[in-house]
């Protein structure tokens, strides 16, 4: 990689969820020393080595194939050996950033991702790349999908999800059972001891599937089902809170219109039965 590429886009005003503002590609000799940016960054190192440093982090050395996330208004510097590295990079900004940092698929104390499934992540980076090159709404909404995949898989290689296929069948099977047991009371411990895990281990590895830790996952799943029954039956609204396993009809209003923003007798009556 020789050629330097750079793009620089303003996000949509619409685009509050994610929107990508810049993209390029070099072949990088020079250090980057005691800089902050006013958005997200995601550099790929393709092929060479060096260091990053941040604040949080401290000096990391580097080899690629990694990739590392910078964060705004925070200071980092970086720099390739000698030889240079060859390098992808890309800007970005929105709501969905606040996730990834919540959900730890971002960290600032380990930016750092090694990555064993190069190409993947080449081919999104190349795709984020020509979105933006095309330079409409469309282009840039689908950038930002590419920036989306991009996240997901540096945090599935960085879990090495990639390289445990049966792990991920083991947790969809997690899933799948807590979906059909929704409506019964959740003991975390022994839920998690059911499956080998300890909570923490069962919590992390369930929020990545999911997006969602496993209580919270629980009380979705339960709130769905609400919708329904208030939807296709006469089922009065205590019966429907007992239904779904929540015994007070008052807690069970009040999550109802926090989740929804309306009570369910509202909602009720926004869906009548045909």
């Amino acid at each position: 990689m020789r050629d330097t590429e750079a793009i620089y886009r303003t996000p949509l005003t619409a685009a509050g969820g994610l929107a990508v503002t810049g993209s390029g590609r070099q072949h990088a000799r020079r250090a980057v020393t005691d800089r902050k940016l006013p958005s997200f960054a995601v550099v790929l190192v393709e092929r060479g080595q060096g260091w990053l440093e941040t604040a949080a982090s401290g000096r990391m050395s580097l080899t690629g194939p990694a990739l590392f996330w910078l964060f705004p208004n925070r200071v980092h510097s970086y720099r390739p050996d000698e030889g240079g590295w060859d390098e992808r990079w890309a800007l970005f900004e929105g709501s969905f950033t606040r996730d990834f940092v919540r959900l730890r698929i971002m960290t600032e104390r380990h930016p750092v991702v090694a990555l064993h499934h190069l190409d993947e992540v080449v081919r999104l980076f190349g795709k984020l790349h020509a979105d933006l090159l095309d330079d409409t709404n469309l282009g840039q909404a689908s950038a930002a999908l590419m920036l989306h995949r991009i996240v997901i898989s540096a945090a599935r290689q960085a879990s090495g999800a990639a390289d445990r296929r049966q792990e991920r069948l083991d947790m969809a099977d997690i899933v799948e059972t807590l979906r059909r047991r929704a409506m019964q009371p959740l003991d975390l411990a022994a839920f998690a001891a059911e499956h080998g895990m300890s909570p923490a281990t069962l919590r992390r590895r369930f929020t990545l599937e999911t997006g969602l830790p496993p209580k919270a996952f629980q009380l979705r799943a339960r709130m769905d089902h609400a919708k329904q029954l208030l939807a296709t039956t006469d089922e009065k609204i205590e019966t429907v809170a007992a239904m779904i396993g929540l015994d007070d009809p008052f807690y069970f209003s009040r999550v109802f219109h926090e989740r929804e923003g309306c009570s369910p007798r509202e909602f009720r009556a926004r869906y009548p039965r045909v």
